[in-house]
């Protein structure tokens, strides 16, 4: 499990003849995890808010740790240093983006950890699904 090559594709869009190695876990959005420690910043620049409280909502979080949260506290605080500072470096852009990844804060990084996040259901593609379920039993 790497981070280069093409993002992988989302289970439902694999079309496999063999095994996959590792089986993606899809995580709903009920229940949680670790609780959420407080930001602890006392004038956090706005976006540094908004990504934090994303953060803390979104269903791979269920996964975190009291370590992980403390990098994603870590990863806000150099945000808000990198939005404040006068002469931003895309070096340290790469860096902040780089750290995000490992918190599997993109869609990207999470499928290569095969991860995949349902939000609501639809109808149509529960049915869809079930044939490949059936089709995946038939050897077809």
């Amino acid at each position: 499990m790497g981070t280069r090559g093409p993002v992988p594709k989302r289970a439902d869009q694999r079309i496999r003849r063999n095994h996959a190695d590792i089986d993606t876990v899809t995580v709903t959005e009920e229940g949680q995890g670790v609780a959420c420690p407080d930001l602890g910043l006392e004038d956090p620049h706005p976006l540094v808010v908004d990504w934090y409280r994303a953060l803390t909502e979104s269903a791979q979080s269920k996964y975190f740790e009291p370590s992980d949260w403390q990098t994603a506290r870590l990863v806000a605080h150099e945000v808000d240093r990198y939005l404040r500072s006068a002469r931003p470096s895309s070096q340290m852009f790469a860096a902040l983006m780089s750290a995000m990844s490992d918190l599997l804060v993109t869609e990207g990084a999470r499928r290569r950890a095969r991860i995949e996040i349902e939000r609501g259901q639809v109808t149509e593609k529960a049915s869809v699904s079930a044939i490949e379920e059936y089709r995946r039993q038939l050897g077809v």
